[in-house]
């Protein structure tokens, strides 16, 4: 018989892991709710019109499709098996797909639900996405995505507070991090002074893999897109800009002096900057000229997070895009916003060891059971320390000591309660402390009193 197993890039979590994750959830949300940001949920499947043709190319071929109900072939065509138009199969055969991210859904959901928004709408959301990406170290084919977005607001002080939420939710973590910004409208700037104004994508594609493959490589697919070689010297010394952020924005401005979208995106920048000034910014926070994210729709500023004491691909991203619900029939609607990935950054916590105790969230008391008459006792007292928010939980059979002793252990349970014939009698309790190895007899009715003094609980 064949073992069981899980597709490649996606991973079962045990309880352990569990708590670890949602204490990564939970700070995520509260840093979100302390900003003004509220959840919403849309479905794990859309239509493949929703999806198609807003991450790009090379989006579009990690998207995973859902083949239709039933006779998925009945609208295929012989011509399109003959040709092996793969484009015009999926097409027939093929609806819905598994969503890529949160933000084009979001989109979707604005535009569907535009008349009970109220603007600026600022909402947060929390789910698994799908990318049929091949698996490799942090990254995944399933994973969570943790998503503040604020629509309806050209304000650049949105900027300002997602820039906020993104220190203070590292703060909170423990995890040193460097911010990466750029703006979109730099990049076209570029595009524009070297003459290859319309090849910004090909151009923000390739630069965005600087630090991957290195300048050669980027300057090898750069050609192998058409663009020229004196196009390529030029670029050059703009993605190679090195200084502080000060020094490199007053040499943009020389260089981009003639590009109209150019001297806009600094001028945004530079208010970024100052806002942030005003700030006590924990993070560090880096003007990054080969940031393009390579997504299509970034129209302003761009965001990029890694980890400073981990090997990681980003952690955090983002950015604004003016154009997005325009696709769906609502234009001129700006948005902006970020997004956590969960799961990496469950892998960069694990690896710096930075989970709090209290992440570990589980069973503090287990009530040994001897017997029908001992469960009877036992029952009120579990419900009292249930209600009082104590995690307790009973031995569901009266199994040999031994075997529920075990049981506790095994599953790191801090104190085991006895009430046998003699506990009863006195309407005591014995608890036994499974690290210190201290037993103690305590009043029934003091029972929560007891435990909420001790430390552990």
């Amino acid at each position: 018989m064949q073992k069981p197993s899980i597709p490649k890039g996606t991973r079962d979590f045990s309880p352990a892991e569990m708590a670890k994750r949602n204490y990564i959830f939970d700070t995520i949300r509260n840093v979100f709710h302390l900003y003004g940001f509220r959840q919403i949920e849309t479905p794990a499947m859309e239509n493949l019109s929703t999806l198609m043709g807003k991450y790009g190319e090379e989006g579009d071929k990690l998207l995973f499709k859902i083949l239709n109900s039933g006779d998925f072939l009945s609208d295929v065509q012989p011509d399109d098996w003959d040709n092996r138009n793969l484009t015009r199969l999926t097409h027939r055969m093929c609806e819905k797909g598994l969503r890529y991210d949160l933000t084009v859904p979001f989109a979707r959901f604005v535009v569907m639900h535009r008349n009970e928004i109220t603007f600026p709408f600022k909402r947060f959301q929390i789910q698994p996405v799908w990318r049929a990406d091949r698996p490799q170290k942090g990254r995944y084919r399933e994973f969570f995505q943790c998503d503040a977005d604020i629509v309806g607001s050209d304000s650049l002080l949105n900027e300002v507070e997602l820039v906020q939420i993104i220190d203070e939710v590292f703060r909170r973590f423990g995890i040193r991090v460097r911010i990466h910004i750029n703006n979109r409208k730099i990049l076209s700037g570029m595009a524009g002074i070297i003459g290859e104004a319309d090849k910004i994508t090909d151009i923000t594609v390739a630069i965005d893999k600087l630090d991957k493959i290195g300048l050669e490589n980027v300057n090898a697919e750069l050609a192998s897109k058409g663009i020229s070689e004196a196009a390529i010297a030029q670029l050059q010394p703009i993605i190679l800009l090195s200084g502080s952020n000060r020094e490199k924005l007053a040499a943009l401005k020389n260089i981009l002096s003639s590009s109209e979208p150019g001297v806009k995106g600094i001028e945004e920048i530079e208010i970024l900057l100052n806002k942030l000034d005003l700030l006590k910014i924990e993070s560090d926070v880096t003007l990054d000229l080969t940031l393009a994210r390579g997504l299509n729709y970034y129209t302003g500023a761009i965001f990029e997070v890694k980890a400073l004491d981990v090997e990681m691909g980003s952690i955090t991203g983002g950015g604004r895009y003016d154009n997005l619900t325009g696709v769906f029939g609502m234009p001129d609607v700006s948005g902006v916003g970020i997004s956590f990935g969960a799961d990496r950054i469950f892998d960069v916590l694990n690896q710096l060891n930075l989970y709090p105790e209290s992440a570990a969230q589980q069973t503090q008391v287990l009530f040994v059971n001897f017997g029908e008459k001992e469960e009877n006792y036992i029952l009120p007292l579990l419900s009292g320390l249930r209600k009082a928010g104590i995690p307790s939980e009973m031995y569901p059979e009266a199994a040999k000591m031994k075997k529920q002793m075990t049981y506790a252990n095994d599953n790191r349970i801090p104190f085991v309660i006895l009430a046998g014939e003699a506990e009863m009698q006195a309407n005591q309790a014995s608890v036994k402390n499974m690290v210190t190895g201290e037993q103690r007899s305590v009043p029934a009715g003091e029972l929560t009193k007891y435990l909420n003094a001790i430390d552990n609980i």
